[in-house]
């Protein structure tokens, strides 16, 4: 590497000021130009939807960083409001178009941290769509608060239930605003499967929002104050937000000639390197690779850039750095819900036929005989015979993202099943529990493969009672009676042994309880007094949930 290069970075936030800074702190020496094409460097764009509630109270808050700091602590020179409009290659020279005129600049080695844009649907009317808005930076912030303030906005659309249209949800609502979300998947926030989105839909409708499944906006009319939609009924809006994903901003590099892949993405090897040597990539704007499946992949999220843009620095100056890959690890919280997950869904696993096996468990945020204890929902999907992670969900009120974050970490160590009853996580009543949910999670990973267990899935039972197998739940009397499956017999748990003679030998039995537990120590009882038994996964709880609305046979 040159003793002092000239290093330009195009795009500041997440991915191009932890590079700067980071260059800084390893290349005293080095000119460093980072080029905004927008008039904030350093914000908190994970933060947006929180200012509109109030949650965050000030938008100064918003702003991470302004260039005079920048300049004052890391010697950056940071040009805000100065777009590159094109790359000469083979001059090494930039065109950047600032107040309306186009300067070059050149530079030693390229940086192109230029992230994603929110997809905008080529959808009649929209066009005219007055009062339509995308949350991706502060100007777009802005404009939806100073429409806010008009007093004018009572009904709000938001279209698209990934994260950033929850958090808007969420913190309109807040404001006091009707909110209708729309969803063109069967299921809310698609990115987990849908047993476990289900909670967040409930969350949804419980605090008011009016949500729509299955359906897609087809046309903007009387310019956007109506939303056509697909099954043809019509909604009124004054005000809707665009939150149907991103897609990489990579116009630049497209026009320079890089090599692009999925949905234009630009392609980097392990160390952020395009196809032309002297420019690198990070964020939104790369392909990366999936570290599980081995494919590419689009992985949009702050954590990731962050820490690709060290990575990128390190790299530049000479230390050896390795990108291996990226999990997708998320959270989102919609209103007292929080869902989490890491690495592949079943639908992926699914998709690229991999073996695996499911297990759901619900465990307690904490010591259960503390206060304020909360379910967490947790579902693994794993390898049926290695025990190799492929992914994680999570559902609760508190503690979710504590767990997650132990297996994102399991996954990335490449421990198995095996290896999550041994850790050792932090123990003290108003914290966990002394087999925390993730040991609980492994010990019922294992009892699968290990043949301890064998269980069904929550949308396998209406078929498998049709075969003919015989549901027995082991729940109290009590839990009985106030909601069960219709066609379950019931013998509670402490009265198994007394009651084998009830049972037919002959049969197949599927044993549910509340949680699973229970009718996992049926399921043992049963199984060593020469019964054919499987165990219900998740049981009446996360059944009851996921069932719900399909007219299914609870009362």
């Amino acid at each position: 590497m040159m003793k002092h290069p000239k290093i330009v970075i195009v795009g500041g936030v997440a991915g191009g000021m932890s590079a700067a800074t980071r260059l800084r702190r390893l290349l005293e020496e080095a000119e460093i130009i980072v080029l905004e094409k927008g008039p904030y460097v350093s914000f908190a764009n994970c933060g947006l939807p929180y200012y509109l509630s109030g949650e965050i109270a000030n938008r100064e808050q918003l702003l991470v960083q302004t260039k005079e700091k920048l300049n004052q602590r890391f010697k950056l020179d940071v040009r805000v409001n100065h777009e590159v409009v094109a790359i000469d290659r083979k001059q090494k020279l930039l065109q950047v178009l600032h107040q309306g005129k186009t300067e070059s600049l050149a530079y030693d080695y390229l940086i192109l941290s230029t992230g994603a844009k929110a997809y905008i649907p080529d959808l009649p009317g929209i066009d005219q769509a007055k009062q339509l808005f995308s949350v991706r930076n502060i100007p777009d912030i802005d404009a939806i608060m100073n429409s806010l303030q008009t007093g004018q906005v009572k009904e709000i659309t938001v279209i698209g239930s990934g994260f950033v249209g929850l958090e808007m949800v969420e913190n309109l609502a807040k404001r006091g605003l009707r909110v209708t979300l729309i969803e063109q998947a069967k299921q809310v926030l698609p990115a987990l499967d849908e047993e476990m989105a289900v909670f967040i839909e409930e969350a949804l409708q419980q605090n008011k929002v009016n949500v729509k499944t299955n359906v897609a906006v087809s046309a903007f009319l009387e310019e956007g104050r109506i939303l056509q939609l697909s099954d043809g009924s019509q909604l009124t809006s004054d005000l809707t937000i665009l939150a149907i994903g991103v897609q990489p901003a990579t116009q630049l590099a497209q026009q320079a000639g890089l090599t692009l892949g999925l949905r234009s993405g630009i392609v980097v090897d392990e160390h952020f390197r395009t196809s032309d040597p002297a420019i690198f990539a990070i964020g939104d704007a790369i392909v990366v690779n999936q570290q599980i499946s081995q494919q590419a992949a689009l992985i949009s999220l702050a954590s990731p850039a962050n820490r690709q843009g060290r990575q990128l620095a390190d790299v530049i100056a000479g230390l050896k750095r390795t990108h291996r890959g990226s999990l997708g690890t998320a959270i989102v919280r919609v209103f007292e819900q929080v869902a989490a997950f890491t690495g592949l869904t079943e639908k992926a696993v699914k998709a690229l036929n991999l073996p695996y096996q499911v297990v759901h468990t619900l465990g307690k945020s904490h010591a259960s005989y503390y206060p304020g204890a909360e379910d967490i929902l947790l579902k693994l999907i794993f390898h049926p015979q290695t025990g190799k992670i492929y992914g994680a969900q999570a559902i609760g009120k508190s503690g979710v993202d504590k767990r997650m974050d132990v297996l994102a970490t399991a996954i990335k160590a490449n421990l198995t099943v095996f290896d999550l009853p041994e850790l050792e996580l932090s123990y003290a009543p108003p914290f966990g529990s002394a087999k925390d949910p993730v040991n609980m999670l492994g010990y019922a990973a294992m009892n699968l493969i290990e043949g301890l267990s064998e269980t069904i899935q929550w949308h396998e039972l209406a078929e498998q009672l049709a075969q003919g197998k015989v549901l027995l739940d082991v729940r109290t009397e009590e839990e009985y009676e106030k909601a069960h499956i219709k066609t379950a017999y019931s013998i509670p748990l402490d009265e198994l042994r007394d009651r084998l003679s009830e049972l037919n030998p002959a049969k197949s039995y599927i044993v549910s309880c509340y949680s699973g537990l229970r009718s996992y120590l049926a399921e043992r009882i049963l199984k060593q007094n020469g019964f054919k038994v499987q165990n219900l996964d998740g049981a009446f709880y996360l059944y009851s949930h996921a069932m719900k609305g399909r007219n299914i046979d609870v009362q």
